[in-house]
């Protein structure tokens, strides 16, 4: 036998063979050894040691031997691979008799699914593509997560139902026939996506990105029950940001969706932007211009930062502190040993609520960095002779001043945060949520400073000051009234705002009297 020339029979009786490559012996003779040479992991181990060109060998060799014992086992029953007559008089049998004749007498057990050789053999063989499919993704420094894409399981699929014979796509069929054929199929699937907008109405949304060189883009975006789509990008580098050119570049946009469509058109809140939305409002009788509530919010935490001194130092102290240990490897490798691996910068949608992240971080790892600046390592480093290093300590350990400062500011600000990671998540649509989740978010700040009106006064003044003149809009009050969470509670309570804003909205977007008045009476009944 050919595998005893690459194994030592060390017990014929009991069918025991040492591989020559790694030592190991074997029980189950050569046919055993042949596989752990083959590397088939078939009740044995591959072995590690095996050339490459002798494991190619006895995978070949085993795999013939496989071949050859089927087509015996299927000329011993008669089967013939070319001929289904006796198939077909077996399903007439069955059709006869409603069941095998045998079925009577024979107790049907279920059986494990057991590996086949051929599906050993084709394991190595999976390997091997899989390997060139990543090498694909490693070379061209493609994300590991684009194998989650459903995409990419369903080209799989394809390609492997397909056969051998398949040829790749050219460089210029990936760049003009098929590019082609997909805006096609996207387009075609807008079309879904505008019947849906006829019937529930939708709401654009502007998005606005610039980069190092100052040079900028506008997506636009639209928003309906059946999800969001990418409508168009607009290049606006050359384009001169007044409002008179937003208003007409948010204008084309509505044109090309159907005002008849448009509940809300949605941007920033920068002042170009509120009177390019003034302006659209007195052209579009029918829709409302937004702000964008994230960015609200996000402005609200700016406000903090510039007009509350506690909030201005204590922010700044603590970049300081991050700053000083995130820049030097020794001091960081200390933190998380004091920390056990946690982080002291966590990020944030935005940059404002980010900072105040952060020192909610400082403050949850509080102890660790005392213990780190009071440790024997901090002690006896070269850090602490230095006037940076000084001063970050004292910082640190001001148990009565920078610690209860940092606490301070958290109770003012993460109401906020909790808002704004709401709004800015896709779980749930946050339109009808945001009216009742600001009062509760004042409400929280109110009882987080046991109270005191002297404490939360200011912070109140500054929310209020954006949420009257920017964030609160009609459209909150009546989404806050027709939401069935808030309505059908025990709790629910209907002030002059939320009447007035809710009819507002039946003045704009519905301006037949007369279906006002039905409409009126039906949200009695609701």
């Amino acid at each position: 036998d050919s595998g005893l020339e690459h194994g030592i029979d060390v017990d014929s009786t009991n069918r025991r063979v040492q591989c020559k490559y790694c030592g190991v012996i074997l029980s189950g003779g050569v046919y055993i050894l042949k596989h752990h040479l083959a590397g088939t992991s078939f009740n044995v181990e591959a072995c590690p040691n095996v050339p490459e060109e002798v494991k190619q060998k006895f995978i070949d060799l085993l795999r013939t031997h496989t071949e050859e014992s089927q087509k015996k086992k299927r000329s011993r029953y008669g089967i013939d691979d070319d001929n289904d007559n006796d198939d077909d008089e077996v399903e007439q049998v069955k059709k006869r008799k409603g069941k095998n004749t045998m079925d009577c007498f024979v107790t049907k057990t279920k059986t494990k699914n057991q590996t086949t050789i051929n599906q050993i053999f084709k394991k190595q063989e999976r390997d091997d593509v899989c390997q060139q499919i990543c090498r694909f993704l490693y070379t061209r420094a493609i994300p590991f997560n684009c194998v989650n894409n459903p995409e990419f399981s369903k080209m799989v699929a394809m390609i492997g139902k397909y056969g051998v014979e398949l040829k790749q796509p050219s460089y210029h069929e990936v760049r003009e026939t098929f590019l082609k054929k997909e805006v096609l199929r996207t387009m075609e699937m807008l079309e879904e996506y505008k019947v849906e907008w006829s019937k529930t109405g939708c709401t654009i949304m502007s998005d606005g990105w610039t980069d190092k060189k100052r040079r900028s883009i506008c997506n636009f975006l639209v928003n309906s029950p059946k999800g969001t789509v990418f409508l168009a990008s607009i290049d606006t580098s050359d384009i001169s940001k007044t409002a008179q050119k937003v208003f007409e570049m948010l204008d084309d946009i509505v044109e090309r969706v159907g005002e008849e469509n448009v509940v809300q058109v949605v941007t920033d809140n920068a002042t170009n932007y509120k009177l390019a939305g003034e302006y659209l409002m007195e052209k579009r009788k029918h829709l409302f211009w937004t702000p964008c509530v994230a960015h609200c919010i996000d402005l609200i935490l700016e406000d903090f930062e510039k007009k509350l001194d506690v909030h201005r130092v204590t922010i700044e102290k603590g970049r300081r502190i991050t700053t000083y240990i995130y820049s030097r490897t020794l001091l960081l490798t200390w933190l998380k040993d004091f920390t056990k691996r946690k982080e002291l910068i966590r990020p944030a949608v935005t940059r404002f609520a980010m900072a105040y992240l952060t020192l909610g971080c400082l403050n949850e790892n509080k102890g660790a960095l005392i213990s780190m600046f009071a440790s024997d390592k901090w002690k006896s480093s070269r850090f602490v002779k230095a006037d940076k290093g000084k001063s970050i300590e004292s910082i640190v350990m001001d148990t009565r001043g920078f610690w209860p400062n940092v606490a301070s500011c958290l109770k003012g600000a993460l109401p906020l945060i909790k808002v704004l990671r709401m709004v800015d998540s896709d779980d749930k649509p946050a339109m009808g949520f945001i009216y009742e989740e600001m009062d509760l978010a004042k409400a929280k700040i109110h009882e987080n400073f046991n109270n005191v009106k002297k404490s939360y006064e200011c912070i109140w003044s500054i929310i209020d000051q954006r949420w009257e003149s920017q964030l609160h809009r009609p459209l909150h009050s009546s989404a806050y009234f027709l939401n069935p969470h808030y309505h059908y509670s025990p709790n629910f309570k209907v002030n002059v705002d939320v009447k007035i804003g809710l009819y507002k909205c039946l003045e704009r977007m519905i301006p037949d009297a007369t279906e006002r008045v039905k409409i009126d009476m039906q949200i009695d009944l609701f």
